[in-house]
């Protein structure tokens, strides 16, 4: 399993929100490249930024952030928020980002999805954030009517990389994973799930790997590790095992 550091930038600054609430933002760093060194540091092998200003505007924002995060770790990047266009794809892949996560688009323009898919084979993921059983869009402040099921078997055979679901009720809340949710969608579809929203500690990461059935690809660890609820090294022992 890959565990992904997770760096949410708002403003310029590295945050952590509680259940994606823009005005309830904390600050951990001032310097989102200084994070990104300090998770390779830690020693995990992927970085996992989303761009929050870019969610809610529909465009990338906090380009410079991201720009001093790529110039500052060799590690690769996987980017969301706010990435709407084939250019803005394009663009990103270009400046080094090794994945680009697609949410809002993915549920009001799928087959823009699907081709930007095939245009850059395996550098595709799709944000599955769920609330109340209804996938969110425009950074969380909207419900679409779709289920994370719904969503997910879109691009069942569009060779995206991954899912990555987030339960927004948990993130940021230290509460656990929702192991049952993240599991019916991999059970559900053949693409890579990746666990978002409530890692709070190693039991969580060993919870995701015992569970029965297909396998969890990866879990985002967010505040876990600014609050220091897990361990990088015991994180990643358990994660390789």
């Amino acid at each position: 399993m890959i565990l992904y550091p997770a760096i949410d930038l708002k403003d310029g600054q590295c945050v952590r929100l509680l259940h994606g609430d823009m005005d309830k933002a904390t600050v951990f760093n001032n310097s989102p490249a200084n994070q990104a060194e300090h998770f390779v540091k830690d020693g995990f092998s992927w970085l996992h930024v989303v761009d929050l200003n870019g969610a809610i505007e529909g465009k990338s924002v906090n380009t410079a952030a991201v720009q001093s995060i790529l110039e500052s770790i060799s590690i690769p990047v996987q980017l969301g928020g706010g990435i709407r266009t084939l250019e803005g794809i394009e663009g990103w892949i270009e400046a080094g980002v090794s994945r680009v996560i697609l949410g809002t688009v993915a549920v009001h323009d799928p087959e823009l999805v699907k081709k930007a898919a095939r245009l850059w084979p395996e550098q595709i993921a799709v944000a599955v954030d769920v609330r109340d059983g209804k996938v969110a869009v425009d950074g969380w402040t909207g419900l679409s009517e779709l289920s994370a099921i719904d969503l997910s078997r879109r691009f069942e055979d569009a060779g995206v990389a991954g899912l990555i679901i987030t339960d927004i009720s948990r993130d940021g809340a230290l509460t656990g994973v929702n192991v049952e949710g993240v599991g019916e969608l991999a059970d559900a579809v053949s693409i890579p799930v990746i666990a978002s929203g409530g890692v709070a500690t190693v039991a969580d990461i060993e919870r995701l790997k015992a569970r029965k059935g297909v396998k969890i690809a990866g879990a985002i660890l967010g505040r876990s590790l600014y609050a220091g609820t897990i361990q990088p090294a015991e994180a990643l022992t358990v994660a390789a095992a």
